[in-house]
């Protein structure tokens, strides 16, 4: 299957894509990680790119059209792909048509991980790590069984990521209604749309993406 998996930061859309790349084979095609491959290889694709970022410009749609086609072509995607990053408007939305089009397949499913923007915002600020072995913690939901002292190694000192409070993740949750806003009533449209709930446990969440992917799509 092809399928384009949504979700905002935090919402658990790295995890249960590692889970569909080793359950199903798929592969996960993130323009990110893409366009930094094709750069670090030197193909020609990338060193387009590669000048266009010299440049301080962005990279255009054509480009990173090219950078998914060469991916779909080295026969990786053969058990299916999980698109990241890639479509964000309706000019993508039909590029990524016409790469699968000339490809003989088809986008099968859009899979959304719903959340509650409240309960995500305290799941992200609430959580730390081990400074010394980096095992994770959330204030409410996993605190240390002694106050100040890891369970795992007995350090005393601790870490947050700087991004993780209230105002950056309320700013990442804007960026993601504006992506997502344009491009969902598109695939509506198609009845290919399927939303899980992303504030369950991680194996709740994989159930419900695995039962939106093998329910038959309709005629």
């Amino acid at each position: 299957m092809n399928i384009i998996l949504l979700g905002p930061p935090g919402a658990g859309k790295g995890t249960q894509a590692a889970r569909l790349v080793a359950t199903r084979g798929m592969v996960q095609l993130s323009t990110g990680d893409m366009l930094r491959a094709a750069v670090k290889a030197g193909t020609p694709v990338g060193l387009q790119a590669k000048a266009v970022m010299d440049a301080g410009a962005l990279v255009s749609d054509e480009i990173v059209s090219a950078l998914i086609g060469e991916r779909l072509d080295s026969g990786e995607a053969a058990r299916g792909a999980i698109f990241d990053g890639f479509p964000r408007n309706a000019p993508q939305v039909a590029a990524l048509d016409r790469l699968l089009a000339a490809r003989g397949v088809s986008l099968d499913r859009v899979v959304e991980l719903a959340v509650d923007e409240a309960a995500l915002t305290e799941r992200i600020v609430g959580r730390f790590t081990c400074a010394s072995c980096g095992e994770g913690y959330h204030d409410r939901f996993k605190p240390t069984a002694v106050a100040g002292t890891c369970d795992v190694c007995g350090g005393h000192q601790f870490k947050r990521r700087p991004d993780d409070n209230a105002e950056t993740v309320a700013a990442r949750m804007a960026v993601y209604r504006g992506e997502t806003a344009p491009i969902l009533p598109l695939y509506e449209a198609r009845g290919i749309v399927r939303r899980v709930d992303g504030m369950a446990d991680m194996d709740e969440v994989a159930a419900q993406v695995a039962a939106a992917l093998d329910e038959p799509v309709a005629a």
